[in-house]
């Protein structure tokens, strides 16, 4: 996530990936305007849905299509993915090829970033034990989360986006085949090589490959940018309380699958991914002399971001936007959002709580009177408390 992107700006090295370099996309923007509000009808599907589809046309190389798992060649290869962040970790001798570290590099890149807005609210119930002592506890009253993955297409079933994979500018410190992190080299190389050069992914690639380091680590991840977040933080706070709810309030952007990290095959980089040897040296509390030693001994390379962008600012240096603003996805999730909290739910909100939230409530009828009657009777009691929480407060602490 990050600011809007400037096309006045060029790269040596942003490629599209769903466009030739050097075009602008055909993908016909949607200009900001007064946000209205979007039929619920004109959603666009289901990220999950979208790469499922059998009609989705393949955008990528044969055999890394989006819903297709991509791994190294190697038969001995070895792939960790943090269930949690979605990151990977690849073990593998192919990585030091550079033509196949620049193929998985592409055809990693084409699979998009999982931002998510989530929204948490807890209150602190203060109780006493049996001996009289106070214990503090911490209880969630709502977790609630949102994708916006399906807002980064144009056309999510064809996988039409604005995505670019670009290398990283000459001023950004980052790890350069370097244990600490660092900006370009300097003055001199400046001068020979020009003050906006910089080295292509098949050049990095090359100089990972050559670098005589033991250990070492190349690194490729994937951003949302052009998203307001401080914006769509600060209106979902006014929601949240407007419910009237006198909790703690955090609101966080977390984006899972973000992070690929290609380290070569030797035998120390295959013990620090296999999970039980991770908790030996945790449990026997060696991880205190063998972490200095990995950081230290391990060179990195984060020099390749796929940026995949919510808006950008075109020529005449208006945002525009891949799908939907920032305001119409407020206008789209508001009330969905909304119903949630007071419901004290703790899930990922989809496409049929958005659905449920801007329709009615159908009439169910089950056609026994005294069914039907108990259920009439509890939804006019989950109504009336919702708005006795509304009017008195909730969620404070006691």
């Amino acid at each position: 996530m990050g600011k809007p992107n400037s096309h006045a700006t060029s790269f040596s090295d942003n490629v599209s990936l769903h466009s030739n370099p050097g075009e602008r996309s055909t993908i016909t923007p949607y200009v900001d305007d007064d946000a209205p509000e979007i039929n619920i009808d004109d959603l666009p599907p289901n990220y999950s849905d979208a790469i499922e589809s059998s009609e989705a046309a393949p955008m990528l190389v044969p055999g890394s299509a989006m819903n297709s798992a991509i791994r190294p060649s190697d038969l001995d290869a070895k792939v960790i993915i943090d269930q949690n962040s979605g990151a990977q970790a690849w073990v593998a001798k192919s990585i030091e090829n550079p033509g196949s570290l620049e193929t998985y590099v592409l055809q990693l890149s084409g699979i998009p970033p999982r931002p998510y807005i989530n929204l948490v609210g807890t209150h602190t119930e203060t109780t006493k034990d049996s001996k009289g002592k106070q214990e503090k506890n911490t209880v969630t009253d709502f977790d609630i989360t949102v994708e916006l993955t399906p807002f980064l297409f144009a056309d999510a079933q064809y996988r039409r986006s604005w995505s670019q994979l670009r290398t990283v500018d000459n001023e950004e410190r980052v790890h350069r085949g370097t244990i600490r992190a660092k900006r370009q080299g300097g003055s001199n190389q400046s001068i020979e090589i020009g003050a906006d050069a910089r080295p292509t992914l098949q050049e990095w690639c090359h100089r990972f490959a050559a670098s005589p380091a033991s250990l070492k680590c190349f690194t490729f991840q994937r951003q949302m940018v052009g998203f307001d977040e401080e914006s769509v933080k600060h209106r979902l706070e006014g929601l949240v309380r407007g419910t009237n709810y006198r909790g703690h309030l955090t609101i966080r952007f977390v984006t899972k699958d973000a992070r690929v990290d290609f380290y070569n095959d030797t035998k120390i980089n295959r013990w620090r991914l296999t999970p039980w040897i991770r908790w030996m040296f945790f449990l026997t509390l060696i991880f205190i002399l063998s972490w200095p030693y990995l950081i230290f001994r391990t060179k990195r390379w984060e020099v390749v971001v796929a940026e995949w962008p919510f808006s950008r600012v075109d020529e005449s240096g208006n945002r525009e936007y891949v799908s939907i603003s920032e305001d119409q996805w407020y206008n789209m999730w508001a009330r969905a959002i909304c119903r949630a909290v007071l419901e004290k739910r703790q899930t990922i909100l989809d496409q049929s709580d958005l659905r449920r939230a801007h329709e009615a409530d159908p009439a169910f009828n089950t056609g026994n009177s005294n069914v039907d009657g108990a259920l009439g009777l509890f939804r006019a009691g989950i109504h009336a408390m919702n708005e006795v929480n509304r009017q008195l407060g909730w969620g404070g602490d006691c």
